[in-house]
């Protein structure tokens, strides 16, 4: 009997307990019994702390305006596990999943044990190859050197940036994390680096040094300026004026750059990409989830931001909403996993709102509401809670305003069961 896609599910939901495994034997191993798929086509690697999403977003965006059959993999999904794996921006189908899952099983057999992560982008990159995309944009999960991802050999590579995350796995430094994303520079393959902290950039460089991989870096050798409504970007040899971008914040300029650094250097390997195709790809973006709006009066905005790092993008998000609307109150609903860093995210994010409702997503990862509201000190004077997301949202459209701004954030895990009540539909088990 065919394997249905929720049994998929369920087998896929299972592979969690063997946990996060760093290590690419176990990948290797599976992907060459397949036949070896990601070498039928190109590959784009986009890894870094935060921003790699909406960096692989924008670049897939302009590969399809520019005529190429596109495969997009990031993780994790909103709603839908279906959302991780696209072709020309179109989910893989539920029976795709079904099949490729017990293609897969079948080819891992009993001597092969593939975690969750390692499985999925298995199934990726078969679905790729079956799929006769000629380029795919593969965002890199966590780190990068032992990252499952790290089987290919990209046309060209982008570090977005490197801030503290995900430390039980990566290093308790911003150095040692940087020394874990750069594992994705490949011996000869250009990099490209967006904003980094010094410590990252020198570990950055010194690894591109030893790869002889040509590295450029954002601000020294490619930029943009002005807003996302009309922007400039000068690069390594393009110069484009009045870009725009549907992106919300000021930091997709620094993405939106490290997308077209990255495609100059895929163009330099003969990708053709034309001017009106950044144009129409810039233009037609979308990421859902990332300082996005979803309902007005009152204004509902929801951000993934789960580290300090992201919480101080938030924060000027919020900061520039309080000077644009002076008479609006701010209300901040707020859900985050256990192994973050909520002391960090807090500081960064409570000065620029008004009342507080902590939640908690429905993970077994996820800090409690009582965790939560520890983390907070003395930092917040109106604090509420709902631990329920449904709960936590109807209490915080009761107490405000139609001119207020509600922010949910703190994990994509709880954006995901915000997005799934607004659209009424069952919301994927499988979200880590």
């Amino acid at each position: 009997m065919a394997t249905s896609y929720s049994s998929s599910l369920g087998f896929l939901y299972g592979l969690q307990k063997h946990g996060i495994k760093l290590g690419l034997e176990t990948i290797a191993g599976l992907l060459a019994r397949l036949g070896r798929p990601q070498e039928r086509y190109h590959t784009l690697q986009i890894g870094g702390t935060n921003g790699k999403g909406s960096t692989a977003a924008m670049t897939a965006a302009i590969l399809r305006a520019a005529g190429y059959r596109v495969g997009l993999y990031t993780s994790p999904h909103l709603v839908d596990f279906r959302e991780r794996i696209r072709v020309n921006d179109d989910p893989i189908p539920e029976d795709g999943v079904a099949a490729l899952t017990e293609r897969l099983q079948e080819a891992a057999g009993l001597s092969l044990s593939p975690t969750f992560f390692e499985f999925t982008t298995a199934l990726a990159l078969q679905f790729f190859a079956d799929s006769q995309v000629e380029i795919v944009v593969l965002e890199v999960g966590m780190g990068g050197r032992f990252d499952a991802t790290n089987v290919v050999v990209p046309l060209a590579s982008a570090i977005t940036n490197v801030a503290l995350d995900h430390e039980e796995y990566l290093g308790h430094s911003v150095g040692a994390i940087a020394f874990e994303k750069a594992g994705i520079i490949k011996r000869g393959v250009p990099v490209v680096a967006g904003r980094l902290h010094p410590e990252a950039a020198e570990v950055i460089e010194r690894v591109a040094s030893e790869q002889a991989a040509p590295l450029v870096r954002l601000e020294a050798d490619f930029r943009t300026q002005g807003d996302r409504g009309c922007f400039r970007y000068e690069g390594l040899g393009w110069s484009y004026a009045e870009l725009s971008c549907p992106l919300d914040g000021a930091h997709q300029l620094d993405n939106a750059a490290c997308a077209l650094a990255l495609l100059e250097s895929a163009a330099a390997k003969g990708v053709r990409i034309s001017e009106e195709s950044v144009r129409a790809g810039l233009r037609s973006v979308c990421w859902e989830g990332r300082l996005e709006v979803v309902e007005h009066r009152p204004t509902l905005l929801l951000d993934g931001a789960h580290n300090p790092a992201a919480a101080e993008v938030v924060a000027a998000q919020l900061a520039a909403h309080r000077r644009d609307h002076p008479g609006s109150r701010i209300l901040l609903v707020i859900g985050m996993m256990r192994d973050k860093d909520r002391a960090g995210f807090f500081r960064a994010i409570l000065p620029t709102v008004d009342d507080v409702i902590v939640t908690q997503a429905n993970m077994a990862r996820a800090a409690t509401v009582e965790d939560l509201c520890a983390s907070l000190g003395e930092g917040a004077d109106s604090v509420h809670v709902a631990p329920h997301p449904a709960d936590a949202l109807a209490l915080a459209r009761r107490l405000a305003a139609p001119e207020d701004l509600i922010c949910i954030t703190g994990s994509l895990m709880l954006v995901g069961e915000v997005k799934a009540l607004l659209r009424g539909c069952a919301l994927s088990p499988i979200r880590g």
